[in-house]
């Protein structure tokens, strides 16, 4: 995940004062992006975390409305209980806080909170994206493993079908002979990946066994 972003959007200057500088005080503290209400532009997506401080009340509404249409944490600080009210009334998803004593603290370590479960979110669709990948490619090797056979087979019909037409003098033309030693490289090329990939398995299984039978002197040991 990239680096946080706290957009804070206020018309009291002080108020995003007091909270960025209150943040760099942590020991990770995020980017800030800090607007006014007039310059909310309505659009912005790229943050992790928004907080919305006082604001005249027609920019309320133009401010959180978008913000509230967003997965992002987002966090309303009122100064009044009636701007409170009207918050949690109309967009539910807000968390809000009252300028009450030990609100910015409070503020900084929800946010951050909010950060790190981002994170952490962010880490597990990685890793289930990551998972699907390999759970897909697991899938295609144990299908190339049970028709390995069955392709064997097949390699070996043209293998021996074409030197049998090869080691016939005169029985071809040229552009013929030349078309069937192609077909018989490729064969040979293909017949070498599938020796490979045989070989792969066996030392796949070779290192499995020697990590089970790791395991199995771990717990031996642990259990002395």
């Amino acid at each position: 995940m990239d680096d946080p972003t706290v957009l804070i959007i206020s018309d009291d200057v002080e108020f995003s004062r007091v909270v960025t500088a209150r943040w760099q005080m942590e020991r990770l503290a995020p980017t800030f992006t800090v607007l006014s209400g007039e310059l909310w532009p309505r659009s912005v997506d790229q943050f992790t975390v928004a907080i919305v401080g006082p604001l005249r009340r027609k920019l309320l509404s133009i401010v959180l409305e978008p913000l509230h249409s967003t997965s992002q944490p987002l966090f309303c600080v009122c100064r009044d209980t009636t701007t409170s009210k009207l918050v949690r009334e109309r967009w539910p998803r807000t968390a809000v806080l009252c300028c009450e004593e030990n609100w910015l603290n409070a503020l900084v370590l929800a946010a951050s909170e909010a950060i790190l479960r981002a994170n952490a979110e962010a880490r597990a669709r990685t890793a289930e994206a990551t998972c699907a990948a390999l759970q897909g490619q697991a899938t295609l090797g144990r299908y190339l493993l049970e028709m390995r056979h069955g392709l064997n087979d097949a390699l070996t019909s043209l293998l021996g079908n074409s030197d049998l037409l090869l080691i016939e003098p005169g029985s071809l033309s040229a552009q013929a002979r030349a078309q069937i030693e192609t077909i018989r490289n490729m064969t040979l090329r293909i017949h070498e990946v599938m020796q490979r990939f045989s070989s792969l398995e066996k030392e796949m299984n070779v290192v499995a066994q020697m990590e089970k039978s790791a395991g199995r002197y771990r717990t031996a040991a642990a259990g002395d």
